[in-house]
């Protein structure tokens, strides 16, 4: 970089990740494995120049700088890496990599080598053995079309539920094992998983089950798409917290009514949970508002969350109390100052000002309510 600057030069990055190496070295053993990363540093040598620097980068991930060389060009270099990996012959390993340029993209080291891995992580999401170039505005996008995961062990069956969820212009991702679906979901806003059953390592349930039970996923809407047609794989997929199951093979119209279904779910609880965070926000306001009830949101919350757990109350309606009990003075945001920390008793004007902030609160949360009656008319 330093270089780069001083010569007026650009360079691009490429690093190189391969595809799914976890569930190889566990298929082949880690002999195998150490063999098949070396004859793929032996086909990244043979296609980058004398000038280039290719380096191990971590585990199974490699970096190529590419000195005086556009994204472009690099692209066609990575291109034939790329294929000469897939063409290995009696092999069928494949590699994702992903293209940042100095000093376009980033001109801070950090930064610079957060957008190639962000971009090698794209190449992954979008379905791996692929080059994928940097674009500094799809990065400034804020909103996107609905991004469903197909996860599924046979790429046929991907390529179906492609072809049947094509025409409604979402966005598809694709993972062939649980923990890239997983890894997936950890680093990119997903919307809707169609999920296989039967997969090697982990099975669908398993993934669902996972996804399910962390605060950061557990809304995202899951669709079990199995062969498996009995009572007892359904029961299981519901357990695990699935949310529609679905028989192989599936019948276009129904599914295609079922994703559009639960995508629209999906984005009113988003909307839902911003509005959530901005009363949050608002009910924090009102604490700075007035000194002497200092923490008095949260202790109601507690105290009422104690209270339902006591009464053996469902967790839907413990969570309700939670927020009924941060939220329940946000209407004292329209109640001036001056009377919420008045130090003497409150004249009968003052007093009826006062009274009106649980209606104030009511007309701010309505937007909530709506939403969540939305929500129900969806089922």
């Amino acid at each position: 970089m330093k270089r780069s600057r001083r010569c007026g030069k650009p360079f691009t990055l490429a690093l190189i990740d391969v595809d799914s190496f976890a569930f190889y070295n566990r298929q082949n053993g880690p002999a195998k494995a150490d063999r098949t990363l070396k004859e793929i540093a032996d086909i990244i040598k043979k296609n980058v120049r004398d000038v280039d620097v290719a380096a191990r980068y971590s585990g199974e991930a490699f970096a190529i700088i590419l000195t005086e060389c556009t994204p472009g060009d690099a692209a066609h270099v990575m291109e034939r890496i790329r294929q000469d990996v897939e063409l290995r012959e009696g092999e069928h390993t494949t590699i994702s990599i992903g293209i940042a340029d100095y000093p376009a993209s980033a001109d801070i080291k950090e930064t610079f080598l957060r957008k190639a891995e962000e971009t090698l992580d794209k190449a992954k999401i979008l379905g791996k053995n692929r080059v994928t170039i940097f674009r500094k505005e799809e990065y400034q996008l804020c909103d996107h079309a609905p991004r469903i995961l197909i996860v599924d062990d046979e790429p046929k069956n991907i390529k179906l539920l492609e072809a049947f969820l094509i025409p409604f212009n979402y966005e598809l991702l694709k993972a062939e094992n649980g923990e890239d679906a997983l890894t997936i979901i950890d680093r990119t806003q997903v919307d809707l998983v169609l999920l296989d059953v039967m997969m090697p390592i982990m099975d669908g349930y398993e993934v669902c089950r996972r996804i399910k039970a962390t605060d950061t996923t557990r809304m995202i809407p899951v669709i079990m798409v199995t062969a498996l047609d009995d009572t007892d794989a359904r029961l299981k997929a519901i357990e695990m917290g699935a949310d529609d199951f679905i028989t192989k093979p599936p019948n276009r119209v129904e599914l295609q009514a079922r994703v559009k279904s639960l995508v629209k779910v999906k984005l009113l609880n988003n909307t839902l949970t911003s509005l959530e965070s901005v009363l949050f926000s608002l009910a924090n306001t009102v604490e700075a508002k007035d000194e002497y009830t200092s923490g008095h949101t949260l202790r109601v919350s507690d105290l009422a969350v104690a209270l339902g757990k006591k009464l053996d109350l469902p967790h839907t309606d413990i969570n309700a109390i939670k927020i009924g009990g941060i939220i329940h003075d946000v209407g004292k945001i329209g109640v001036p100052k001056s009377i919420i920390n008045k130090p003497g008793q409150l004249d009968p004007e003052e007093f009826k000002i006062m009274q009106s902030h649980p209606y104030i609160g009511y007309k701010i949360c309505m937007p909530s309510q709506l939403l969540m009656i939305s929500l129900y008319q969806v089922f």
